[in-house]
């Protein structure tokens, strides 16, 4: 039994080895059919550099030529000459705004909300007034904008407590 798997592992090897060759052979003519010719690099465009070599010397671009500047500047010039006329002056985009400008724009759809609700609470407690009939329909509709007044609003006095 070891006889046949030494046997086999010597098959296997000098199968290997065939193999082996084979890719060295086709190796060897695949690079004897391709004449060597040097790839196409890029060629150096000497911009900046002087070089000493004769032959670089031909690749040698010449110097770079500055463009007509004084005419550019002469446009930009009388177009800062011309007068601009400013039809309309808004006045309140100029004044500086206050520090809390933006918080109050933020919070303005809520009061609104907040608003419509008041508004709808205040009409229904004056509709159970009614109900009960306790006071006339003047004097409770003169009542509630003066309870609406009479809640404490907070001052920085009271916020500093």
């Amino acid at each position: 039994m070891a006889d046949d798997k030494v046997g086999s592992l010597e098959e296997e090897a000098f199968k290997r080895k065939e193999r082996l060759q084979a890719l060295k052979r086709k190796n060897e003519e695949h690079k004897e059919q391709e004449p060597v010719e040097p790839a196409n690099l890029p060629k150096p465009k000497f911009r900046s550099y002087k070089p000493q070599d004769e032959s670089l010397k031909e690749k040698l671009l010449d110097d770079a030529k500055p463009g007509d500047i004084e005419s550019e500047v002469k446009e930009q010039l009388n177009a800062a000459n011309a007068k601009v006329v400013i039809e309309e002056l808004d006045i309140s985009s100029l004044a500086p705004r206050k520090p809390d400008w933006d918080l109050k724009r933020d919070v303005a759809k809520k009061l609104e909300k907040l608003e419509r609700r008041t508004q709808k609470a205040i009409a229904e407690l004056i509709r159970e007034r009614l109900k009960q009939g306790q006071e006339d329909l003047a004097s409770i509709v003169n009542m509630a904008p003066i309870n609406s007044s009479k809640l404490k609003k907070p001052t920085r006095s009271n916020e500093e407590e």
